[in-house]
């Protein structure tokens, strides 16, 4: 299942105060059926549920079922830096695979991080939209799968 990835317009500006080391900070990937927003600026992960704030507070789904609250890691693979060019490649976050229950539904994977600010204010980086919404039967599994040699984006 293909996806697209949208940045959230703050990256730019955390990159830029020093927010996000991407070589070495802890990325994480949540879930969520609600669209986010452009605009959004952090995650706050001190509520029952992560939430995506600023303009779409976007809630992320429950845990249970194989879902844990704060989603799973993105690790970091390399962060090449071919003639002014960066390119941020991590390795595909363990699936979620659901069990006992169902996970869902979601539609977006956020990706954020979990290092930069306080509980209330993790970065956001950006997210992928699905086209539309999953729900995971017991038993099923999903995986953001990301690409281990284009990256996930690239700064120039």
């Amino acid at each position: 299942m293909s996806a697209s990835f949208v940045k959230f317009n703050d990256f730019v500006h955390a990159l830029a105060t020093k927010t996000h080391n991407l070589n070495s900070d802890s990325l994480m990937i949540l879930l969520t059926n609600t669209v986010p927003n452009a605009a959004d600026t952090v995650v706050d992960t001190t509520t029952t549920t992560c939430t995506v704030k600023s303009t779409s507070n976007a809630a992320e789904i429950a845990a249970g079922n194989g879902y844990t609250k704060t989603g799973n890691a993105a690790a970091f693979s390399s962060g090449s830096d071919a003639s002014g060019t960066y390119k941020l490649i991590l390795t595909s976050p363990t699936a979620w695979t659901a069990t006992g229950g169902t996970i869902g539904p979601f539609e977006y994977a956020v990706l954020y991080n979990i290092t930069s600010g306080s509980t209330s204010t993790r970065g956001v980086i950006g997210w992928w939209d699905y086209g539309s919404a999953v729900t995971l039967q017991s038993g099923e599994t999903f995986t953001v799968t990301l690409d281990g040699t284009n990256g996930v984006l690239t700064l120039a």
